[in-house]
């Protein structure tokens, strides 16, 4: 299963219909929780998701409403019982404030922490890229190794079945049968979440090729002032930045409250730059079902 749970989309200030940030990526195994802001054990309940599920957790930056949830998550997870690690990624320079967010909810809990401070990889296929907000800030980017997929015709043709399919694969070749005779490329699938940031290169090598980009759209155009004050994307420069990354699916997300419940204006300045890309403004407990494989050029 891939899916993303959308558990809240205000920014700053929440709203009577807008939870403060969290995004719970399902991806096959795993479930990455992303930027927990207050009261996300709660949208989790109306969700109908569970803590347990969680493995990994991302904070792009310690701003309050990106991670004053950690703790209510991590108590519901210790009283769940969660036996296995939870793996917590941040950025260095908020280690003091996340050891004060754990330490008051995580005994019981095999939780490991991953301060980071450069751009690289942080765990297997997640990377992380320097985001151009007011603290330290970080974006994350997930990516599926290519692989390839078998064509049961070209199989048959060779004569290949039950367990020599596998020894194919393990070997790359079987007699005089290669692997690339009786397959075709299957590009691995990439996910980017793009939060607090004004327009930088670390923007674009996450969004670069993704299939779902997540990236915040806290203002309108007509408030590029305040984008740039508070180093925040507006509508449109999310869209662009969707078009110059060929992204595949774009999710807007951690709206101001000036906007109230009706951000169709921010998904529409949003659509109008996109270029290619699909564009949905996200809602709390939204359920967006993870884009089909793109096939290769």
């Amino acid at each position: 299963m891939r899916d993303l749970v959308i558990l809240g989309t205000a920014s700053q200030v929440p709203t009577r219909t807008r939870n403060h940030n969290g995004y719970l990526l399902r991806w096959d195994g795993e479930a990455l929780l992303f930027d927990p802001g207050e009261g996300t054990q709660r949208q989790m309940l109306h969700a109908g998701v569970a803590a347990s599920q969680i493995t990994r957790i991302c904070l792009t930056h310690v701003h309050g409403d990106h991670c004053f949830g950690l703790p209510g998550v991590l108590s519901r997870m210790a009283l769940d019982g969660v036996a296995h690690p939870v793996h917590l990624h941040f950025p260095a320079s908020g280690e003091d404030l996340v050891r004060a967010l754990v330490a008051v909810s995580s005994p019981g809990i095999d939780l490991r922490l991953y301060p980071h401070g450069a751009a690289g990889t942080v765990a297997p296929g997640l990377e992380v890229q320097p985001l151009k907000h007011r603290i330290e800030t970080y974006g994350y980017r997930l990516t599926e190794p290519d692989g390839h997929t078998f064509l049961p015709d070209r199989l048959a043709a060779a004569g290949i079945r039950g367990a020599d399919v596998g020894r194919l694969e393990r070997e790359r070749s079987l007699g005089n049968v290669r692997l690339e005779d009786v397959t075709v490329a299957r590009p691995g699938q990439k996910f980017a979440f793009v939060m607090d940031t004004a327009p930088c290169a670390g923007a674009e090598k996450l969004a670069e090729g993704a299939d779902l980009l997540v990236a915040e759209s806290t203002f309108s155009n007509d408030d590029a002032g305040l984008a740039r004050e508070y180093r925040h994307l507006t509508a449109g420069q999310a869209g662009e930045l969707a078009a110059s990354a060929a992204v595949g699916t774009l999710i807007l997300t951690h709206f101001s409250s000036r906007y109230g419940d009706d951000v169709t204006l921010l998904a529409q300045q949003a659509r109008d730059r996109a270029g290619g890309a699909a564009v949905t403004a996200a809602h709390d407990l939204d359920r967006i079902a993870f884009p089909k494989r793109r096939q290769p050029h």
